[in-house]
């Protein structure tokens, strides 16, 4: 595997060269999830991008791109990462609601803030990134700049930055196919993924999330972000059609979706439980569309869940762990957002806090080779886990 980030290309063929020397052996038995002990032997190449950079920052505003700078400064900078390169930017805008929660502005609780976008665009800009593309599934039929417009951001100020574009990645969008990307080793569930475009044409891939936790997968950070960019004329429930702006609900289940049929579905898939296909779809998005830089916004936020749906709604409350967190691996920086998050162990099985309904895809993500979880061979730069921890219960 090479040194530095990884392209679409150079990765695929790692991906599978490592699968065939590292196959997953699936056991439900017993204590272990995979029985395999090279199934559980991550790159030494992985090891060493398993940098992850804490920094504080009490507050949106002004505080915000001081402490995101100072976080890809601890990484080692970004400038040979982004430089003379087209860098897409994965958003965390779950639908296009953007009604206040819990009493405040919905980038506080459970979706990208603006003030954490409009700082990542100028450092990227700074940094020589050559075009910056963001991109979300709205629930919307609308081009993705009129959604953000509705939740009050301001699109003008984006766009001064330089070479910004914007893409409703629910469907085609802007361009004329959708591009088939290979799970490498096979994947858990999915042997490929089709995708729009904005997803194959671009050399940086950038997950910008929020910290929360999740009903099915327990938290939601950088890697189950990209869930969201599988697009609803394909795999929701109105998929056929390229106005679908329905769910992915028969991702999740296919009971009452049985006749949509997911692009790239493994043949012998049996299960319907939504606990155990959507922890493994994630694995698969992130491995046919790997992340090169992953950044949590921990400034404020909420636990519970993922949003004002969840069942559990009235027991959400308003966090504010005051940190933004950045790894250029998204697995070891997801492991540490888990332990900021106040949970011990990011490797726990099922049943285990926060893990308690679904598998940890953080476990799957490091068997099948894509990063290292393992609080203890993480590079934990900035401020220390235990001095920002939360108990986000």
């Amino acid at each position: 595997m090479p040194h530095g980030p990884l392209d679409r290309r150079n990765f695929l063929r790692w991906g599978t060269t490592l699968a065939a020397g590292a196959p997953l052996a699936l056991r439900w038995g017993g204590a272990k999830l995979f029985g395999s002990e090279a199934a559980q032997t991550v790159s030494r190449s992985l090891r060493a991008d398993a940098r992850v950079a804490i920094a504080r920052c009490a507050a949106y505003g002004p505080a915000v791109r001081p402490a995101l700078a100072k976080c890809f400064d601890l990484l080692g900078g970004i400038s040979a990462l982004v430089k003379n390169k087209t860098v897409t930017v994965k958003l965390n805008l779950t639908g296009t609601d953007f009604t206040e929660y819990l009493g405040r502005p919905v980038g506080e609780t459970f979706m990208t803030h603006y003030d954490t976008v409009l700082a990542l665009g100028a450092l990227l800009m700074e940094a020589g990134a050559k075009r910056v593309r963001f991109v979300e599934s709205t629930q919307s039929k609308s081009p993705l700049q009129s959604s953000l417009g509705f939740a009050h951001w301001d699109v003008k100020a984006l766009e001064a930055l330089g070479p910004v574009e914007f893409e409703n990645t629910r469907n085609l969008g802007s361009g004329e196919r959708y591009s088939h990307l290979k799970v490498p080793g096979d994947g858990y569930m999915f042997s490929a993924l089709d995708l729009n475009h904005a997803y194959e044409d671009t050399d940086v891939m950038v997950s910008l999330a929020k910290m929360k936790n999740h009903i099915t997968t327990g938290v939601t950070l950088s890697m189950k972000n990209l869930f969201g960019i599988t697009p609803n004329a394909l795999y929701g429930s109105q998929a056929g059609s390229e106005d679908a702006t329905a769910g992915r609900d028969p991702i999740h289940c296919p009971r009452g979706h049985e006749k949509v049929k997911l692009p790239g579905l493994k043949d012998g898939i049996t299960s319907i439980e939504p606990t155990w296909r959507v922890p493994r779809t994630v694995v698969d998005v992130c491995a046919a569309r790997p992340i090169h830089l992953a950044i949590i916004d921990g400034i404020t936020t909420m636990n519970g869940g993922e949003g004002p749906w969840c069942r559990q709604a009235k027991e959400i409350k308003f966090m504010s762990p005051g940190v933004l967190i950045a790894g250029l691996n998204p697995v070891s920086t997801d492991a540490v957002a888990t332990a900021v998050m106040g949970y011990a162990d990011p490797r726990a099985l099922k049943g285990t806090k926060p893990f308690l309904d679904g598998d940890n895809h953080l476990l799957l993500a490091e068997q099948a080779g894509l990063g290292v979880a393992e609080l203890a061979k993480i590079d934990v730069r900035g401020e220390p886990i235990e001095k920002v921890k939360c108990n986000f219960g």
